[in-house]
């Protein structure tokens, strides 16, 4: 959290310390602030803990969702180059910092994009951030992070082909094409050595404990951030207190799960609907809040309006209110994002060693 920013602001959440307080939930609105809460990378960068994903975003819609964020407060804004919408994004952003949203300038957001995994190869990495940055109309990002620990062997233009597909394929979806000969330490030297003015921070998304481990071994340099899978029914405890140990920032994704599988959303499990009824909150305000307990991120998308102001509330939950929502990932443990099983076409790849991975032909290469 910024040292300037209000007294009014220290939520309970930030040092876990916990309000006694048990049947209602103070929620404020930051809007009129333009930090809100944040936190503090390796860097010393501040990040705002509550940001705007732009994930599965439609064309046609995100423009006008990133626009109603900046508008509504957020300044903490996640993207990626494989999302395919970083140009719509552009216009929403231009039109923000050219008066649309009065005194925003691009100092005050934070944004955060992200290499591709046909981008790996360490010669190509430069030039995926200025093709990042000039689909965005801007001069730098605060962080970049390598999306995914495993590279795709394309070498055509990533432009036209996000997802190289193995020749031969007995998957109905067909496999995508990897390349074992660049391993993660290689990418992230190259992501170390890109220019502080065009990325300002660098970290990853999606790598675990040990994959962390050997891209400080192997370069000396620690991730600012890790972005993950995480919600109440993926708790990950023991790569959360690694990346404590080592002062590496946790950003949060899919915070209400998902129902791919046929799994219910999170904002619909009895007990987070409980919790926030019994303290007038709206469910997703609960998990948002449980999100940033340790100083976390955590990165909701919606394109609705409404909601995007919904979700862009602070709400203070008690020990016994967090201990509830942490029950349901102890009782039902459950990780969403698995490429090789998740993902069409299919990514022939062991990433988190889960066992419905163990089948998987490749794996990262360390």
């Amino acid at each position: 959290m910024s040292p300037r920013a209000p007294a009014v602001f220290k939520s309970a959440f930030r040092q876990l310390q916990f309000s006694t307080r048990t049947t209602s939930a103070t929620i404020r609105t930051l809007a009129t602030m333009s930090l809100g809460k944040t936190v503090k990378l390796n860097t010393g960068a501040s990040i705002p803990q509550l940001g705007f994903g732009t994930w599965q975003a439609e064309p046609g819609q995100v423009e006008t969702a990133v626009f109603e964020a900046l508008k509504a407060g957020y300044r903490h804004l996640d993207l990626a180059k494989v999302y395919g919408n970083q140009k719509e994004i552009a216009r929403a952003l231009k039109k923000a910092f050219d008066g649309g949203v009065s005194g925003l300038k691009r100092e005050d957001v934070f944004i955060t994009s992200k290499l591709w995994n046909s981008q790996h190869r360490p010669q190509d990495v430069p030039a995926a951030l200025d093709d990042c940055l000039a689909e965005l109309g801007l001069s730098y990002l605060d962080l970049y992070l390598v999306h995914f620990p495993v590279a795709f062997d394309e070498r055509g233009d990533v432009n036209k082909n996000l997802f190289p597909l193995q020749e031969k394929s007995d998957h109905p979806d067909g496999d995508v094409k990897m390349l074992d000969d660049i391993s993660i330490v290689d990418t992230w030297k190259a992501m170390t050595k890109l220019p502080k003015e065009k990325a300002r921070a660098v970290g990853v998304s999606n790598h675990t404990k040990e994959h962390l481990q050997a891209l400080i071994d192997g370069s000396g340099v620690t991730p600012a951030a890790n972005q993950i899978e995480r919600h109440p029914r993926l708790l990950q405890p023991e790569l959360i207190q690694y990346c404590k140990e080592k002062n590496i920032h946790i950003t949060e994704y899919s915070a209400f799960g998902n129902n791919m599988f046929g799994v219910p959303l999170l904002v619909q499990h009895d007990t987070v609907k409980e919790v926030a009824s019994r303290i007038g909150a709206t469910p997703a305000q609960v998990i948002l809040a449980w999100a940033q307990v340790g100083g976390h991120s955590v990165i909701p998308k919606s394109v609705t309006p409404s909601r995007i102001q919904e979700n862009f509330k602070e709400v203070e939950l008690s020990k016994e209110d967090f201990e509830k929502i942490e029950s349901i990932g102890k009782k039902e443990p459950r990780r969403f994002n698995i490429p090789y099983i998740a993902n069409k076409p299919r990514w022939p790849v062991n990433i988190f060693g889960e066992p419905e991975e163990k089948d998987a032909p490749h794996k990262v290469i360390v």
